[in-house]
């Protein structure tokens, strides 16, 4: 009597076609937005992205400075996010002495970066805060979090508190100091090809920076 066994090979085969399909379909879409961004950049419907709000703290301890930020995704960084493609983002603080003689002198300089991610199968965002730079093997010693809406992560990443810029020992109890915070999307970190044609375009593009005096220390 004879049987017929599946056809194990047939599903084999059918299944890399549809892998294959997904990486073409992937890899058109990057190549699509690298021509996009050269013709011309796409205007999002958010507002100009600002610092709200810039308070630096002096104490004892050091400096430590509190940011708002307003600011939205552009239109082609939410259709990266949407395809899988993680985004980092980096906040930098530097303060500075001024003096009248010379240009003003670096103290201190901080970085803290975020790494956005979009996880279709749970329809969840990721957030990872370090301070030092994502590894291109992993996240690194980060603190991550998930979010279920992109309101949600945006309020988080918009949001910077009591963070130490400067110890107490590089600092002198008289002396005036800037502080100079700038907030950037890193395209360095984005694919190859998104990277020709988003550099110095304002459909990927997003900055914000503003200097604040950091008040001299009350003495008692």
């Amino acid at each position: 009597m004879g049987f017929t066994l599946p056809c194990y090979k047939k599903w084999s085969v059918d299944l890399r076609l549809v892998r294959a399909s997904r990486l073409l379909r992937a890899f058109a879409w990057l190549l699509w937005c690298a021509a996009t961004t050269a013709l011309g950049p796409l205007a999002h419907a958010q507002g100009a992205p600002a610092v709200a709000h810039m308070e630096v703290e002096r104490s004892l301890e050091g400096l430590f400075l509190n940011v708002s930020m307003e600011f939205g995704l552009p239109s082609l960084v939410q259709e990266a996010l949407q395809q899988g493609i993680p985004m980092t983002f980096v906040a930098d603080a530097e303060v500075t002495r001024s003096r009248w003689y010379w240009s003003d002198e670096k103290v201190s300089s901080v970085q803290r970066f975020l790494r956005l991610s979009y996880q279709p199968l749970t329809q969840r965002w990721r957030l990872n805060v370090s301070s030092a730079p994502f590894s291109t093997s992993g996240l690194g010693v980060s603190v991550g979090q998930s979010y279920d809406q992109l309101s949600d992560v945006l309020a988080a990443m918009q949001r910077i508190a009591h963070w130490n810029i400067a110890d107490a020992q590089v600092l002198d109890t008289g002396s005036p100091y800037r502080v100079h915070f700038h907030f950037q999307l890193d395209m360095s970190q984005l694919p190859r090809p998104l990277q020709i044609g988003a550099l110095g375009r304002s459909g990927w593009n997003l900055s914000i920076a503003r200097t604040e005096r950091v008040p001299l220390l009350s003495t008692p």
